[in-house]
């Protein structure tokens, strides 16, 4: 084949080299606009499982790199007076320059054409191309010849950033947090040969402006660097190599994501590689990687599919298909990095401890995990989960196991749970008028036997109107009173489980079957009038709602008020107000089912005054020293709905009224929503209002391990965990879940005890098999 390489960085040249190095028959040309060994930028980072497949790739100039970089293990924090330190992270940095230099230096001994100082507008330049690989950078000029088969997604990100040097040899990845009177500044910084280190520095566009350094020269902005960071230089200055940028040199960064990633002009195929295709963010150091495992995956792909022609098409889409998967991962823990260093000021910086801020630096990406953590260093970790234990009111005694984080107890008000773990409510659908059966009894306190600190049964609706199906729960009597009494009883006799009772009213959600009948179907028969915040329905053929007047709030409100006066009369610990997944109260907060022209829609106070008109009412009759928690749909997942910031308004007004905590839960407001599910895809929002917002949040969606949980409450993004699914698989979850990390110290139902030992074993012979099989 004629192949043609647009763009000599490391996509280019190592793809050059490994289809020379397959197929010497190639004729293949590299063309670079710049110098023969001339380049820009300082040290570039990858790990160490990206060496390992250059060894695999081509193990001579994967030797030479080897030779060249500097490894470090540890990573270092330096924040608010203080130093941490954490080692077994494997990186990897060497000089952008030495590296491109090996390449071009070996594909010049395979026998790759070099071609300097070219500067390419077209494909269309190299008619003879079999293929030509657009490795043009994030300004691809071919990428933009064909827009429309591509299909580019780039957005620009709102931080700065400038890319500096300094001659300090640093040794470990240092990351330096500095405030000034306008805002956080923070440096990652790495060594990358014996004695120079790049030096990036990053703020926000508020912070970047307040300072004006929109106005400063290079000069001046290095000079600037140099003044937030002088503790850490400790004399040491800090250089440029981006001369060749007008201005101050600070940036912004670009993330892009294209639709297609190959195309046939006519004469040649043309693919896109590295930066040209797909970028991620520095902060997790995965640029070069992406470019290098492209470059590896399409020329695996060629011996695949063999080395002529015909097999370009083909081969061009498996290597799509395949590495779109993996890029998409890498983008996923780049953006959730990036963002984490975009808001880290107001969101972490400012109200964070620097025991805390540390653990939720090192897991921003969300690739790192808690027990990921104890493999790389299992002594910091163990000190972390003792200062979070003291935080949580347990001191670990020395040469004791502290607990992790979703075993420590909790306590708001007058209630104190024995752990962080919560049965979610689950909607059952297995009541006759509201009423609590033998069912129920069996379901929940089973749960309440299998570890969790609190268990919450489903949804419990305040008028027999305010179901979702006829097989809801209730509290609109006293026969459903005393059954409540009898579960409550159930649950706090046979463990330590706390008792929850969420209220609400399904508006126009309801009047619908069972779900096994058909979830959200209306009822064929006996179906009741529905009410919401506006005259819309859920289905587009659905039951229209009546928008509700002011004789039906006051009625709606005193129903709630009477369902919490009987929830505290049968013991209940703990009450959630349910204003989320679209139902009533739900239905006033989005703009997208509220559409009145009242004092009760309108802006965010104005769609709040009714759902904080309930939540008062409640508050007032139930007792103060027991909490009440508010469920929010924090995003709705569809264009002019709510996003996580109208969420975190809300969590604010809900606070001021008295709420303890909020659940927060997405979606579910309008049929027209596109979620993006995923591993802890709704931790974020509680994230934000945790840390935004100051108050207490309960993270939900997709939390399946104890992996998973220590995460979240180790990191703060939440301050208790909510299982829903898991729950329903195995009632002894948290038990089991505890086991399985190795924590024994948990008792079990004395009934159970037993089988404890038991069950520890059998994950301990479990764990030695694999090991062998290793």
């Amino acid at each position: 084949m004629r192949i043609v390489c647009i763009g000599g960085g490391p996509a280019g040249l190592y793809f050059g080299l490994l289809m020379k190095r397959r197929c010497p028959e190639h004729s293949i040309t590299v063309v670079e606009r710049n110098k023969p060994y001339d380049t820009f930028g300082w040290g570039v980072v990858f790990s160490d499982a990206m060496m390992q497949a250059m060894r695999a790739a081509d193990p001579e100039s994967a030797e030479q790199i080897e030779n060249a970089f500097n490894h470090w293990d540890d990573i270092e924090l330096i924040f608010k007076g203080t130093r941490q330190r954490t080692t077994g992270h494997g990186f990897i940095g060497i000089g952008r320059k030495q590296l491109l230099n090996i390449l071009q230096r070996r594909c010049e001994k395979l026998g790759v054409e070099l071609a300097f100082e070219q500067d390419v507008a077209s494909d269309l330049q190299f008619p003879d191309a079999d293929l030509i690989v657009a490795a043009d950078g994030i300004n691809s000029r071919i990428r933009d010849l064909y827009a429309d088969v591509f299909k580019p997604d780039l957005v620009v990100r709102p931080n700065r950033y400038i890319w500096l040097g300094t001659r300090k040899p640093f040794d470990a990845f240092t990351f330096d947090f500095r405030r000034t009177e306008h805002g956080w500044f923070q440096a990652h910084i790495y060594r990358f040969d014996r004695d120079t280190s790049t030096f990036i520095v990053e703020t926000t566009e508020d912070t970047f402006a307040a300072h004006g350094l929109d106005k400063l020269d290079q000069e001046g902005s290095i000079a600037f660097c140099e003044r937030v960071f002088s503790e850490t230089l400790d004399g040491a200055g800090l250089m440029t190599n981006a001369r060749h940028l007008r201005g101050s040199a600070w940036l912004n960064f670009n993330r892009l994501i294209c639709g297609a990633w190959s195309h046939f002009n006519g004469r040649s195929h043309v693919v896109l590689m590295g930066d040209a295709a797909h970028t991620a963010h520095f902060a997790i150091g995965s640029g070069t990687k992406l470019a290098l495992d492209d470059a590896i995956e399409l020329a695996r792909q060629f011996d695949a599919f063999g080395h002529e022609r015909e097999h370009i098409a083909p081969a061009l889409a498996a290597y799509e298909d395949i590495r779109r998967v993996d890029v998409a991962r890498i983008q996923n823990a780049a953006r959730n990095a990036m963002e984490w260093f975009e808001v880290v000021g107001r969101r972490y910086a400012d109200t964070m401890e620097p025991e805390q801020f540390f653990y939720s630096m090192l897991t921003r990406s969300q690739r790192i995990s808690h027990e990921n953590l104890r493999l790389r260093d299992p002594h910091w970790l163990e000190g972390y989960e003792r200062w979070f234990s003291r935080r949580a009111g347990v001191p670990v005694p020395e040469g004791e196991r502290a607990l992790p984080p979703m075993l420590t107890p909790y306590r708001v008000r007058g209630i104190s749970l024995a752990n962080r773990i919560v049965v979610s409510p689950m909607a059952m659908y297995s009541a006759k008028d509201g009423l609590i059966n033998d069912f129920h009894i069996a379901h929940l306190g089973a749960r309440a036997m299998g570890g969790a600190g609190l268990v919450f049964a489903e949804m419990t609706c305040v008028s027999p109107e305010a179901r979702i199906t006829p097989g809801c729960l209730g509290l609109w009597n006293d026969a459903q009173l005393r059954e409540w009494k009898r579960l409550v009883e159930l649950i706090h006799a046979v463990g330590h489980a706390k008792a929850g009772a969420q209220l609400g009213h399904a508006g126009r959600k309801g009047s619908t079957r069972v779900a096994w009948d058909g979830i959200d179907k209306p009822l064929d028969h006996d179906n009741w009038p529905l009410i919401s915040a506006s005259a819309l329905p859920y289905l587009p053929h659905g039951q229209v709602p009546r928008a509700m007047d002011r004789a039906d709030m006051e009625k709606v409100r005193d129903d709630f008020v009477a369902a919490t006066r009987r929830a505290a009369a049968a013991g209940v610990d703990w009450l959630e107000l349910h204003c989320a997944h679209g139902y009533l109260l739900s239905s006033f907060l989005s703009p997208l089912t509220n559409v009145r022209q009242d004092e009760y829609g309108g802006n965010h106070q104005s769609r709040a005054r009714y759902p904080l008109e309930v939540f008062r009412a409640i508050r007032a009759v139930w007792p103060g020293d027991r909490p009440i928690s508010v469920r929010l749909s924090c995003h709705d997942w569809t264009t002019g709905g709510n996003t996580p910031d109208d969420a975190e308004i809300f969590a604010a007004m809900f606070k001021a009224a008295g709420a303890d905590l909020i659940d927060c839960s997405s979606g579910q407001v309008s049929k027209a929503e596109r979620p993006v599910y995923g591993r802890l895809f709704q931790t974020p929002f509680s994230d934000q209002i945790r840390n935004e917002a100051l108050i207490a949040t309960i993270a939900v969606g997709a939390i399946s391990e104890a992996d998973h949980a220590n995460s979240i409450l180790a990191a703060g993004r939440a301050d208790l965990c909510a299982i829903a699914r898991p729950h329903l698989a195995d009632p002894a979850w948290t038990l089991h879940e505890a086991a399985r990390i190795g924590v024994k110290t948990i008792a079990w139902p004395k009934q159970y005890t037993a089988a404890k030992g038991q069950y520890e074993a059998n994950l301990a012979r479990a764990v030695a098999a694999g090991a062998e099989a290793k």
